[in-house]
């Protein structure tokens, strides 16, 4: 009897066993199939591609940029000794229309299909800098191309010759290095020009080579040509200050590096294609370049210094990126820089100094000394000045540069807050000033803003000396603006 359950047993798990390995092969055959259909899918959307590229052009003209708002700055203001004697007030600051909201940060771009690695038996880099960063990625001599002629043919050809599989492993480099290094989409495209002037030279051949790259990495880009060049357009959601730009399809379309004045413009879609963002969701992951280092001190609250040093190469990145704004809201351009996450490295030396210095302290008493420290560490000093122009900072470029604004105060004050402290922020915008307000979890008196049920302090970085709670004079609460900040 026991033998004939032991052969009951047996059985059972022989003819599990066989279930098990019958699913798990239905299964790896499924995968497979669905991986060369995505592929087949990808291979037949760049096929077609490629033919109506022979043909779909037309001439575009340029349209006049849309330049940075320009206004009379106001002042600093350094609070009188006889006004800190003052009790301050709770004072309400209706604002009922004049709310703008962040809008959500879309994740980014991703292939139409999954890429495979492909299996080569030796595989060559190209090397190549990115802001002080060497990054690396597969392209050998079975990689080289040539444009020969920068006509809709020559382009075509070139184009199906990429969508073969031995660029596959560069595309998968260079998004590797996207999520490696935290790119975010403008830095991705400005890495993906270094990459193909590495692989195959400045030119034509550089310009489609990017442009391909993008495409396939799922950004929306067009190809334009005039004059015997090759350019590449990527569309984008924001406007971009002082940069002109192609209407096509009901998009903007910028030129990347060249502005022209006319293009032919080839304008087929590619699946599933997806628009270039100017928001940095994360910070980024370049080598270190130390700058020289910056003592920063609050002047009622000596003990509160910071030894700063910022890295250079982030300051690079920083100088070079496009101000924009997000659908004819001017103030979502602040709302980018605040909401930019500071560089880790320099978070994780500044946050526990400040943490030193405010352990055991209220809310209120920590904000305080944060907001006297931006009041009186910087010097002040206006844009045009300076830049010749507006230009607001990021918060590693008001740690660097020996000057700076009412924006640029904000900005820093705004992020400093909710990074030490996790409390909610609101940019505030009156004609002429920006500054902020901030919304404690314990009851603090001043003037405020009430909010979605919330009561944000009035804290503002330019007026010297100032406590929170107090508005700068002059400015009037009437045609305040304000901005929710992440």
């Amino acid at each position: 009897m026991k033998k004939f359950y032991l052969t009951v047993a047996i059985s059972a798990f022989f003819v599990t066993l066989q279930a098990q390995n019958t699913f798990q092969d239905a299964y790896n055959q499924f995968k497979q199939q669905a991986e060369e259909e995505y592929e087949n899918f990808r291979d037949e959307a760049n096929k077609t591609y490629a033919e109506f590229v022979r043909q779909a052009w037309e001439e575009h003209k340029v349209m006049p940029a849309v330049p940075k708002p320009r206004e009379e700055e106001v002042p600093p203001v350094i609070i009188p000794d006889e006004d800190l004697l003052k009790p301050i007030e709770s004072n309400p600051i209706v604002i009922e229309d004049e709310v703008i909201e962040v809008p959500p940060i879309e994740p980014q771009p991703v292939p139409v299909a999954p890429i495979r690695e492909q299996p080569v038996e030796e595989e060559e880099k190209v090397d190549f800098l990115f802001y002080g960063t060497r990054m690396a990625v597969r392209f050998g001599k079975v990689q080289t191309f040539l444009l020969s002629a920068c006509t809709p043919d020559g382009v075509a050809d070139v184009w199906k010759r990429l969508s073969e599989k031995d660029y596959n492993n560069l595309i998968r480099d260079c998004l590797t290095l996207r999520i490696e290094h935290r790119l975010n989409d403008w830095a991705y495209l400005q890495m993906l020009e270094q990459m193909a002037e590495a692989c195959v030279g400045k030119g034509n051949a550089a310009t489609l080579l990017m442009a391909y790259v993008y495409c396939q990495s799922g950004y929306k880009m067009r190809l334009g040509m005039g004059n015997g060049r090759l350019y590449m357009l990527y569309a984008t959601q924001h406007h971009i200050y002082g940069k002109t730009f192609f209407f096509v399809d009901g998009e903007y379309y910028y030129v990347y590096g060249d502005e022209v004045e006319q293009l032919y413009i080839c304008e087929v879609s590619f699946p599933k294609e997806k628009s270039l963002s100017l928001w940095i969701s994360q910070a980024m992951m370049l080598e270190e370049k130390t700058s020289e280092k910056r003592t920063l001190r609050a002047e009622r609250y000596p003990e509160v210094e910071m030894q700063v040093c910022v890295n250079r190469n982030m300051i690079d990145f920083f100088n070079e990126y496009p101000t924009s704004m997000v659908g004819k809201d001017f103030m979502t351009r602040w709302a980018m820089y605040a909401n930019t996450p500071m560089e880790e490295r320099l978070r994780n030396k500044m946050l526990p100094k400040f943490r030193d210095t405010t352990r055991g302290l209220s809310e209120k008493e920590s904000v305080e000394r944060l907001l006297n420290w931006v009041q009186t560490a910087f010097v002040y000093e206006y844009d045009d000045k300076v830049w010749g122009e507006d230009r607001a900072f990021f918060s590693e470029e008001t740690l660097f540069y020996p000057y700076c604004d009412c924006e640029d105060r904000s900005i820093l004050f705004t992020r400093l807050v909710r990074d030490l402290l996790g409390l909610k922020c609101i940019l505030v915008y009156y004609p002429g000033h920006l500054a902020s307000a901030v919304c404690f979890t314990e009851h603090v008196e001043g003037d405020y803003i009430h909010l979605n049920g919330k009561r944000f302090v009035v804290c503002d970085p330019t007026y010297i000396g100032a406590p929170i709670g107090r508005t700068m004079p002059g400015m009037d609460n009437a045609t305040a603006t304000v901005m929710l900040l992440e």
